[in-house]
């Protein structure tokens, strides 16, 4: 649904991309069919889920990546040097603004935890709890995308969206696919966080 299909071909980039995702197919958006009658309430609830568990799902992971990383997680997981999507909003921005700045970051997200995901999947293929949350993160953020979608639609007839993704660790050492899912699993603890704080304090559109 949505997005997910555009999301597959971002995957393959090696470095960040910029690229437009189309929201809805045809010439505009398709209207208030497209959204649930409770799709901002699920909105504010999948956004204080993710919140809610991403620094368990981070500290999990460190744990399953073993040493340097379990010990060294300050130097080697300084998000620093990583392409990761600003949220520079706040709770006077307009509902609008905050709304593409989120698209923008839950799909640069998705892409990102498919590609984590895949990684562990081969270097830690027995880390059953690991995997199960990142699936989960997965499924929850591409939710909250498709609701994203349709409030855009709904609310701003915006169906399409400028974003930005990553580079992939396809070919890439061990050491450095572990360092890149740990470096973007470390600033998503801290951006969602601020998503969290922005989100419930918006205005109505």
């Amino acid at each position: 649904t949505g997005v997910v299909p555009f999301m597959a071909l971002l995957l393959l980039q090696r470095r960040p991309v910029a690229g437009r995702a189309l929201l809805v197919t045809g010439p505009g958006c398709p209207g208030h069919g497209l959204c649930r009658s409770n799709v901002q309430e699920q909105t504010r609830r999948q956004v204080a889920l993710l919140n809610a568990t991403a620094q368990d799902l981070f500290s999990l992971y460190l744990k399953c990546q073993g040493e340097p990383f379990s010990s060294e997680a300050d130097k080697l997981c300084n998000p620093g040097s990583i392409f990761f999507p600003s949220f520079r909003v706040n709770r006077t921005s307009e509902r609008k603004e905050v709304m593409v700045a989120m698209y923008k970051l839950f799909a640069f997200l998705n892409a990102s935890l498919g590609n984590i995901t895949r990684d562990q999947e081969e270097l830690n293929p027995t880390a059953k709890e690991l995997l199960d949350r990142l699936h989960n993160t997965t499924k929850t953020t591409r939710g909250l995308i498709s609701n994203l979608t349709c409030l855009l639609c709904k609310n701003y007839n915006i169906f399409q969206v400028d974003v930005s993704y990553g580079e992939s660790s396809k070919g890439k050492s061990a050491f450095k696919k572990k360092q890149q899912g740990c470096q973007v699993l470390r600033k998503y603890v801290q951006v969602i966080a601020q998503v969290a704080h922005v989100l419930p304090h918006l205005s109505p559109p």
